[in-house]
């Protein structure tokens, strides 16, 4: 079982960002101390996080203090306390910016993501089916929330190439300003984001960003909706996988070797997944052996292999969107 108390979390969490931050000046791989492999797609949001939490101290405090209320929560609904049985709905604002018809993200592409994202989030999806019978009992079924597109925003733009650093975030630097992120998830699309000697597909901020002006989610055009040119990647799963960064899931390895991403229901792993591995997949952590959960959304499997999110990960997520939570502004339109 992975170790649960708060005070030695965060300490691995610090122990972690150390070690990434060193990872990053050396020009290693973002999320492992192993260099990038010549055209790696990856994850950007830990990296982002990392860099976040090291320059800003006070969003470092209010981490601790999502983590504290998390803990709470989820004792709280442990012991029946917490009865919230209604769904809470969460407007989407997508800002596109394009430089050609290609890369200019249909309607249908994005009202085919807002429909990705409410089958992932419910649990209704074909793919469940596939759940291997092992992982059937901490499947998180109905999570209970729910997406709604609100509006999209579009402007033509020549910047092609966008790096994880949030300028697309301001129309000061060629992007386009956050509506309202306190009540809105905002999504933006670029058109590419090479980073080291890969590139990220998208990542998202943490609750403790909620309401800043850079809050929100980050995808590269291909990934978004269904449809999209990559063949491994084009069911709408990527975006899937930051809206959990987005609702307070780490990866689910940790961003470490035999890493903690504070969940207890998914089986500790050494590493991500790349591909489609063959189900039962076994690996060794703290001298256990477990069959690993790499169809989950927040691993680094294909998108035909994802399709789950466990029931501890759906009391994180209903944590970050309570009413005392870090993300309550969403519950308000």
């Amino acid at each position: 079982m992975k170790k649960t108390l708060l005070g030695v979390l965060i300490t691995l969490f610090v122990s972690c960002n150390n070690e990434t931050e060193n990872s990053i000046v050396n020009n290693s791989g973002p999320e492992q101390s192993e260099t990038l492999a010549k055209g790696d797609a990856i994850c950007g949001s830990d990296v982002v996080r990392q860099k976040f939490l090291l320059e800003n101290p006070e969003a470092a405090q209010r981490l601790l203090q999502i983590e504290n209320k998390t803990a709470q929560f989820i004792q709280q609904k442990q012991m029946g306390k917490v009865l919230a049985d209604g769904s809470v709905e969460i407007p989407v604002i997508f800002n596109v910016l394009y430089t050609n018809s290609t890369n200019n993200v249909s309607d249908a592409r994005i009202n085919s993501q807002i429909d990705v994202l409410n089958k992932a989030f419910a649990s209704t999806h074909a793919d469940v089916s596939s759940i291997p019978v092992e992982f059937q009992p901490v499947n998180a079924g109905d999570t209970k929330i729910k997406f709604r597109l609100a509006q999209i925003n579009r402007k033509s733009t020549t910047k092609s190439r966008w790096s994880p650093d949030d300028k697309m975030k301001k129309t000061s630097t060629g992007g386009i300003d956050a509506t309202t992120p306190n009540n809105y998830l905002n999504i933006w699309v670029v058109d590419y984001m090479p980073y080291q000697s890969g590139y990220v597909l998208g990542y998202a901020t943490f609750p403790e960003s909620a309401g800043l002006w850079n809050d929100g989610v980050v995808m590269m055009d291909e990934y978004v909706g269904e449809g999209g040119p990559v063949a491994t990647h084009n069911k709408g799963r990527v975006t899937v996988h930051e809206v959990g960064h987005y609702l307070n899931l780490r990866h689910i390895w940790g961003d470490a070797n035999c890493g903690n991403d504070l969940v207890n229901d998914t089986p500790q792993q050494i590493t991500n997944h790349r591909g489609v591995p063959t189900y039962p997949k076994y690996e060794t952590c703290g001298g256990v052996s477990r069959s690993v959960m790499f169809m989950n959304y927040m691993d680094y499997s294909d998108e035909t292999t994802l399709f789950m999110f466990t029931q501890q990960q759906n009391d994180r997520i209903q944590a970050s969107v309570s009413a005392t939570g870090p993300r309550a502004g969403l519950r308000v339109l």
